[in-house]
């Protein structure tokens, strides 16, 4: 039963390795969409979210499959386990970029107005981190794990940053209430798919060193 298993195992981790490249994918191209007013990739986004609900649905009755059949103890256990809570995570990011693609469809037909925001490094830092969770789940590299926990509040900085600078643009241009507002939006999905890259990282901690650190401080140090 035990070489069965792992060769189950081993085609779950293939699945949600899968998922997490597509999910990543469908970021990378919501956040292009915006950047480059692509309206074209944006809605190539949005018309593939179907296939990220599909696979988080076959990923999950995989996990409850072998949860019946093996009843897997220890470090399987765990990896099923994390599996399930990772797939959740993949999922919601890509409704997240979806979110933002929505918003990107938006803004591209409208006048590009100046806001004194990088958000195109706010970009690049989410993707990185979505990116590197996903790298530490193939290698099981539980360092690389912890720096993609402690990136998340440098995103929690930005979107604060984001808020004050939309608050005061909203005062000065009422006229442009709503190109601000989508802006505002676009953040906070960002900062939300930083915390899912966590919460991975998290799991693949979990997954390896059998810890729970969730409610522990972020900070790391090499």
């Amino acid at each position: 039963m035990s070489q069965h298993l792992q060769k189950e195992l081993a085609a779950l981790k293939e699945k949600i390795i899968y998922m997490g490249t597509e999910v990543e994918d469908r970021v990378y191209r919501a956040t292009v969409s915006l950047i480059n007013r692509n309206q074209q990739m944006a809605q190539a986004v949005l018309t593939g979210d179907h296939e990220i609900d599909l696979l988080e649905v076959n990923i999950e009755e995989d996990c409850l499959k072998l949860l019946a059949l093996y009843q897997p103890v220890a470090i399987d256990l765990r990896f099923i386990i994390s599996v399930l809570k990772i797939n959740s995570d993949l999922e919601r990011v890509g409704d997240l970029a979806v979110g933002i693609a929505e918003r990107s469809s938006f803004l591209i037909d409208q006048p590009q107005i100046t806001i004194a925001f990088d958000m195109a490094a706010m970009m690049h830092i989410v993707e990185s981190m979505l990116t590197r969770s996903i790298e530490s789940l193939v290698s099981l590299d539980v360092q690389k794990a912890y720096r993609v926990r402690s990136d998340d509040d440098r995103v929690d900085a930005m979107n604060r940053d984001m808020y004050a600078l939309v608050k005061e643009e909203m005062a000065k241009s009422p006229e442009h209430i709503n190109i601000l507002l989508q802006n505002l939006s676009i953040s906070r999905h960002l900062e939300r798919i930083a915390d899912h890259a966590s919460n991975i990282a998290e799991d693949v901690i979990y997954m390896v060193n059998a810890e729970i650190v969730r409610h522990t401080p972020e900070f790391f140090e090499d």
